[in-house]
């Protein structure tokens, strides 16, 4: 049986990860930084930099805490320990409870150094200097010029909280949990660096694709950095930027559902039980695209069950596997992808309906 410092310890250790990286549910319990401390924040509408500057110093301040309230913590779920009491703990609570309030103070002088100035030793301060024209000018203007650029209805927002991706007019932005990137598009230069494919994700039923651009600026004090988008919001993003975005020769972008629906399409296929072609029968060019030759053959493999849609189709390989995918996607309902894969949809020769299952590839 678990005793209640264990139970105490798992429960903090889950809390503390949850309240750091802040899912979904925490942040719908109002479980989070800028909801806890909302009124000192102020309005992100109203001044973007000021928000995330303070945003940044009170996330710090309080994540460095989670030590000490773990102690505290330990102190009511373990009386026997005799924690409150400095010289009866053993060496390694003693330890602990320094390390814990060390960290507490360099987070506070930090976040006075920080303040010092009008914030303008703050690291977000420090990335708007680098924008500053003439040099010797104060990062205001640039702080205004993105507040003001943010009010507007018309910018291009993306992401989680802890990862979003603003791009306005002029500036492209990455708010993470301590700091906020700042790169001019004017001075930056995008590349499509990676993609990755998944399956599920917890927003959508259906497969999603998830690419990584670096930002890179001819600017030597800006730092390059990375974002990340869905696929789907790619060309809305090219819709906004005026720097140029090139892609590595490797990535593949699938802008549509319907693309990446193709891709599971594919999949599906190559599980499914192959045709044998027989040696007399010769395969001609996909009557779709006439570019290929003729790939899939569509058999009743789903199920026995006379009641089922699917039927026998005694057409021979006339078509080629992205041009079948493209056909069974144009015949779904586009308002509910989700219900895709278990559709069934009439051949486009002899209107026998199939499934995703009834798909063979010739062999």
């Amino acid at each position: 049986m678990e005793t209640p410092d264990v139970t105490f310890t798992l429960a903090y250790v889950v809390f503390a990860f949850c309240f750091v990286f802040t899912p979904n549910e925490f942040r719908s319990a109002g479980l989070t930084v800028q909801n806890l401390f909302s009124s000192w924040l102020g309005s992100e509408d109203i001044g973007f930099i000021q928000y995330h500057v303070k945003r940044t110093s009170i996330t710090l301040l309080v994540h460095s805490s989670l030590p000490l309230g773990y102690y505290a913590g330990m102190c009511i779920a373990a009386p026997e320990k005799n924690l409150p009491y400095i010289n009866l703990v053993s060496a390694g609570w003693q330890a602990f409870l320094v390390l814990s309030l060390c960290l507490q103070l360099v987070s506070w002088g930090l976040i006075i150094y920080w303040s010092r100035r009008q914030w303008s030793n703050h690291p977000i301060s420090r990335a708007l200097q680098a924008h500053a024209l003439p040099q010797r000018s104060g990062w205001g203007a640039v702080a205004t010029s993105i507040n003001t650029e943010f009010r507007r209805i018309d910018k291009f927002a993306t992401g989680a909280p802890g990862a979003r991706v603003i791009v306005t007019d002029t500036w492209v932005l990455k708010v993470t949990t301590y700091y906020v990137h700042v790169a001019q598009q004017t001075d930056t230069h995008l590349t499509v660096t990676e993609s990755r494919q998944h399956q599920m994700s917890p927003d959508s039923a259906t497969p999603t694709q998830i690419l990584t651009l670096r930002v890179a600026s001819i600017n030597p004090a800006v730092n390059p950095f990375d974002i990340r988008l869905m696929s789907t919001e790619y060309s809305e993003l090219r819709e906004k930027l005026h720097a140029p975005i090139r892609s590595a020769s490797n990535v593949v972008i699938h802008q549509t559902i319907s693309e990446l629906f193709l891709d599971t399409f594919k999949a599906q296929a190559d599980l499914n039980q192959p045709y044998m072609l027989p040696s007399e029968m010769e395969v001609e060019l996909c009557i779709g695209c006439m570019q290929v030759p003729a790939g899939t053959k569509l058999i009743r493999l789903c199920c026995s069950d006379n009641d089922s849609e699917c039927r026998q189709c005694f057409c021979r390989p006339m078509w080629c596997l992205s041009c079948l995918g493209r056909w069974f996607s144009s015949r779904q309902d586009q308002e509910r992808p989700e219900t895709w894969l278990a559709s069934c949809v009439p051949c486009p020769t002899c209107r026998s309906k199939f499934c995703i299952l009834d798909v063979c590839l010739v062999r």
